[in-house]
């Protein structure tokens, strides 16, 4: 039941923000972080209508998708994680979206082994908007260059960016970060008019409100739906 309770908040917490700040109420979608969390949880949440799941572990993933993929095939999965390219089979063969995809070898990779029965698997570009040293993710500058890879690969469809910024209280940092992805989102749409760049993943439980009036369209949220990490 507090699964439940957490997503009706969290659902007027997005709508709320969104209203503040001038958008569309449903214009930013929820990805449910659920790494690490039991199936049993995430049924809880697919009963109080949550759809789109996030997961960071390709293995773990995968045995969560085999497990429902039979009694909910509408769930949506989202690989969320850093990615080897010794792994990327299983993400081309499960998984709908990718969101970390941050060199030329791992895209050529999925799009090489994703499943000619299956849909184009959606992928977003990862932003080390940051530039942090520790953090996967591509520096802005190459944005298009790798716009234009994929733009190529028949079996990838690019929807846009998505960044993890460094983790800072300050409101005024908060912005300038998620300011500067919006700005990249905008280059990205306007450079390739003829694609569907329509989802800015940025924003997590401690800096959503921020993500969101800059302009993110998905939200990644785990700790506030499921509760700390197991």
């Amino acid at each position: 039941m507090e699964i439940t309770n957490n997503l009706k908040q969290i659902h007027k917490n997005i709508v709320s923000i969104c209203q503040n700040a001038g958008l569309p109420s449903n214009s930013v979608k929820l990805l449910a972080v659920s790494k690490t969390k039991p199936v049993e949880d995430l049924e809880q949440a697919y009963q109080a209508g949550q759809r789109a799941f996030g997961e960071n572990y390709v293995q773990e993933g995968v045995e969560k998708i085999e497990f429902f993929q039979a009694k909910h095939p509408d769930m949506e999965w989202h690989f969320i994680g850093p990615l080897q390219s010794n792994k990327t089979r299983l993400v081309a063969e499960y998984f709908d979206w990718m969101q970390t995809v941050d060199r030329e070898k791992i895209a050529i990779r999925l799009n090489e082994q994703r499943p000619v029965d299956k849909s184009p698997l959606n992928v977003l570009i990862q932003i080390n908007i940051s530039d942090e040293e520790s953090k996967s993710g591509i520096k802005p500058a190459d944005m298009m260059a790798m716009a234009k890879i994929i733009e190529n690969l028949p079996h990838l469809r690019l929807r846009g960016l998505m960044a993890i910024p460094a983790a800072t209280h300050d409101a005024a940092i908060q912005a300038q970060s998620f300011s500067a992805m919006h700005k990249l989102f905008v280059e990205l749409q306007q450079s390739l008019p003829n694609q569907r760049i329509d989802t800015l993943s940025m924003g997590m439980t401690d800096d959503m409100t921020a993500a969101i009036k800059c302009g993110s369209t998905m939200v990644r949220i785990g700790t506030a739906i499921f509760g700390s990490r197991n």
